[in-house]
């Protein structure tokens, strides 16, 4: 029973995204858990794509999750101006030009729910879920 419940923790920890740990006694103490969960490849860039086009914006109040100081870039085909608000602290603004081909990048620093909007459309694309 024990193997069992060791062998589901080990399991677990291997789907987690950027984070290298392989299953054996180590992986079993507290403190090898705690120090294998900080572990996490932030260099990584999370990617939205969003496209403006005829008044609709795709995606829309969609969330999506990085880690904190991870870089994150939103590349923007538009048919219109807008502005991008990322709500963060400090908050961001990004100019949206009416072209393809546009990115944007950031990181957030603070932990936590971050809106990313569309000051014009006043479309919500994404709430960033910011984890430590």
């Amino acid at each position: 029973m024990i193997r069992a419940v060791r062998t589901g923790v080990c399991a677990a920890l291997l789907v987690v995204p950027g984070m290298v740990t392989a299953c054996g006694s180590s992986v079993d103490s507290p403190a090898a858990r705690t120090s294998a969960s900080v572990s996490v490849d932030v260099s990584a860039e999370v990617t939205i794509a969003v496209r403006i086009a005829g008044g609709s914006v795709t995606p829309t109040n969609i969330r999506t999750e990085a880690r904190q100081f991870q870089p994150i870039v939103i590349k923007v085909d538009s048919d219109a101006a807008d502005e991008l608000h990322v709500h963060s602290e400090p908050s961001q603004t990004f100019a949206v030009e009416p072209e393809a081909g546009q990115e944007f990048r950031f990181i957030v620093t603070v932990p936590g729910r971050v809106d990313v909007e569309l000051h014009h459309a006043g479309k919500t694309v994404t709430t960033l879920l910011i984890r430590q």
